[in-house]
């Protein structure tokens, strides 16, 4: 039986050679917003892994958008250079296509890498004023963001406009607007972080106003055949919050009305109150409600490590593409094994050929095997 996880899907003119993407994973590796050579290794293993899409990192449309110093941006000169290399290493040598999340942390931004502790930065190390709907911090010991008023609002929407320029510039095949996860167009979504009294704060309606604006930015910069879709949480784990499953179907109907292709549905991340139910694939039943309620296309994400699950998730119609993180960290070559698995093909690269089950035990080109007398 086929598999519906190795199945191709169009999005706009965009067709996947299956639904296995790549989920945008921060390395907090970039320079000044600039990407490295460690991108050029960590995007490049996966152009090759057999995956139908690629989504590249949370990249900051603005320097004060960035999570990090390390996170990876689109505003500079340098910063579309150093990703026109690393895009052109890709294509060059895989047979993924390759997407790009844009976003902005908000209030979130201005904290340390990970593995130095990820607390928000002193001003001895480098700290940069945070911006959000309101004038209230992510938690105890944050950064109290600026209230963003008109000219800051203009500058981020001018910031999303021209990072998906350059996007365009750089023939991404896809972009995702990253509006999960606490970040800044997610804060403009929950009441927990928007405390505004104008026209975006209050009513959902008016919670949506700059979400939706940011959108409709991108969408009139990024050409008509080519798929924009949204990333957002589906709720924040806080009861009584007033972001949840109900006003996320809301916002992905608003979505869809201005030109959204597909929505990736993950949860939470908004307030250190959160309390979350984790377990294998916990946010798919997110994923289906919204697809069952708009239509949309749907990406599910989290905890998704095994291939049998990943078909069901499909085949059963919760989501039409499953997205991987630390799953595809963890094992680069999960899709080569998950076609196995489901006997199905995942794309090989010539090179690697001969690793594959069906072909072990034939001799490597240029190596003929020695006759035994």
């Amino acid at each position: 039986m086929a598999s519906n996880l190795f199945s191709p899907i169009s999005l706009r003119s965009l067709e996947l050679s299956n639904r296995v993407v790549v989920a945008p994973m921060c390395q907090y590796s970039a320079i000044d917003g600039t990407m490295t050579d460690w991108h050029l290794m960590h995007l490049g293993q996966f152009a090759v892994s057999g995956v139908g899409l690629v989504i590249v990192e949370a990249t900051g449309v603005e320097a004060a958008g960035r999570i990090t110093p390390g996170c990876t941006g689109l505003w500079s000169d340098e910063n579309e250079a150093a990703m026109e290399r690393v895009i052109r290493f890709f294509r060059d040598y895989g047979s993924a296509k390759i997407g790009i999340q844009l976003g902005h942390a908000g209030r979130k931004a201005s904290v340390d890498l990970p593995w130095n502790g990820g607390a928000p930065l002193t001003a001895e190390k480098g700290a940069w004023q945070t911006v959000g709907p309101s004038a209230v911090a992510y938690g105890p010991g944050w950064h109290t963001p600026d209230q963003m008023n008109g000219q800051i609002l203009q500058r981020v929407r001018d910031g999303f406009a021209q990072a998906t320029k350059r996007a365009v510039r750089l023939d991404y095949d896809l972009v995702e607007i990253h509006s999960a996860h606490g970040y800044l167009l997610h804060q403009f979504l929950s009441p927990i972080s928007n405390k505004r009294d104008d026209e975006y704060g209050g009513s959902l309606e008016n919670r949506m106003r700059f979400p939706l604006e940011v959108f409709d930015v991108v969408r009139a910069e990024w050409p008509d055949d080519k798929p924009l879709g949204v990333r957002f949480s589906a709720t924040d784990w806080v009861e009584g919050s007033g972001w949840d499953l109900e006003t996320a179907i809301e916002y992905a109907a608003a979505l869809k009305e201005r030109g959204c292709d597909f929505v990736d549905i993950s949860s939470g991340g908004n307030s250190p109150d959160q309390k979350i139910v984790v377990g294998p694939g916990y946010q798919t039943r997110f994923a289906a409600e919204i697809k069952r309620a708009t239509g949309l296309p749907t990406m599910a994400v989290g905890r998704i490590i095994d291939p049998v699950q990943a078909e069901t998730i499909v085949a059963s119609g919760q989501a039409d593409m499953v997205a991987l993180a630390r799953g595809m960290l963890y094992d680069p070559r999960w899709p080569w094994h998950a076609a196995e698995e489901l006997r199905s093909q995942a794309a090989f690269p010539p090179q690697y050929q001969r690793t594959h089950p069906s072909l072990q035990g034939e001799p490597i080109p240029g190596n003929p095997p020695v006759v035994k007398q």
